[in-house]
């Protein structure tokens, strides 16, 4: 069998386990475990026999779970384990670089949100080289059938897929039917008559229509991370920060937000700024900092949410660091009209 995938670090062992009930309040079927594949290398005899889909899913957004409720409806009709196949990276990341489109998720946070929507699995394998020149035939033959002996596929009808983009749905048909496998079209989602899409998400993060994000997602958009040591010059200024590292070219969004920060079931106000400080000039890649209002509690190696509320103004550099803090007062005053009135004490979920 190829190797499809490389050990990357990412906190999960090759099956990371994850129980109880989802978010969508759905149960595993019975006997179970939901779990994070890493690479054909690492499926079992166990994991044969299920209903799969095949997709990015980035952000996980109400399209993506209209898809996941069919895939979970066909799951509980074969009585078998429900299948999300993502790739890393993405298609367009590899193909594209630093061009393709700003992930609105990365890839713990897409595989969390896919096991809290009650996938039973996700397999991840990594695109590369070997992947990309499988034949269409032969993804079908080493992916779908010797690895996971798909009894139903739920894909789009415009779903492409292997070497030139070789594969189609009719493809699919065909081979199901020799093969023995169902092969069903997804469901399209619209809002206010257009197609829920990843791409309509970045547009409206761009022009800070928070508003739709929320519409199209089913909630508010967050970024996920863990809080990490930076040069502590906030707290030099008096105006410290939680760093989190987003680890990657591009983000969704760039600027300064209000935004509601939630830990251990906390929820915090704050003020946030997402880019690569010009004004101190030493990043490559964007960093999420948040300011938290009258907190200032050690944060250090503890994971947040931050939800985006509203956009304040635009990401700039200064001629010194006392206007930067001068604009950064200002921007901590718009955070606190916009929480007037509002309780957070302790601020529970």
């Amino acid at each position: 069998m190829l190797r499809l995938f490389s050990p990357i670090r990412l906190g999960y062992t090759p099956a990371f386990v994850f129980s109880g009930i989802s978010a969508c309040g759905c149960r595993p079927v019975i006997g179970i475990k939901r779990q994070f594949i890493r690479g054909l290398r690492n499926l079992r005899s166990e994991h044969k026999g299920c209903v799969a889909t095949i997709g990015s899913f980035d952000g996980v957004h109400l399209g993506h779970r209209a898809i996941l409720q069919q895939l979970r409806d066909k799951a509980d009709e074969y009585q078998l384990p429900s299948v999300a196949i993502i790739f890393e990276p993405q298609p367009q990341e590899y193909f594209s670089g630093e061009q393709a489109p700003a992930r609105l998720m990365r890839l713990r946070e897409k595989v969390e949100a896919l096991l809290e929507e009650g996938v039973d699995r996700v397999l991840c394998l990594q695109f590369n080289r070997v992947l990309r020149s499988l034949s269409a035939r032969q993804f079908i033959d080493q992916v779908l059938l010797d690895g996971l002996d798909v009894r139903c596929l739920v894909v789009g009808d415009d779903f492409r897929f292997g070497h030139d983009r070789s594969g189609n749905y009719q493809l699919l048909q065909q081979v199901g039917a020799t093969q023995g496998f169902e092969v069903i079209d997804t469901h399209t989602l619209e809002y206010v008559g257009e197609r829920i899409s990843s791409t309509r998400i970045r547009q409206a993060l761009e022009e800070g229509d928070f508003a739709l994000v929320e519409s199209l997602l089913g909630r508010p958009y967050q970024i996920t991370g863990r809080v990490i040591y930076g040069q502590r010059l906030g707290r030099q200024l008096g105006i410290p920060t939680a760093n989190v590292q987003l680890n990657r070219y591009r983000a969704p969004l760039s600027g300064v937000y209000v935004v509601e920060v939630l830990i251990d079931h906390k929820r915090l106000p704050g003020v946030a700024n997402v880019g690569v400080r010009p004004t101190v000039g030493d990043l490559v890649k964007p960093v999420l900092e948040v300011h938290l209002l009258d907190y200032d509690e050690q944060l250090y190696g503890l994971r947040i949410h931050v939800e985006f509320k509203q956009k304040v103004r635009e990401e700039r550099k200064f001629a010194s660091l006392d206007q930067m803090v001068k604009q950064i007062h200002n921007d901590i005053a718009v955070a606190r009209q916009y929480f007037a009135g509002r309780q957070f004490d302790a601020g529970t979920r």
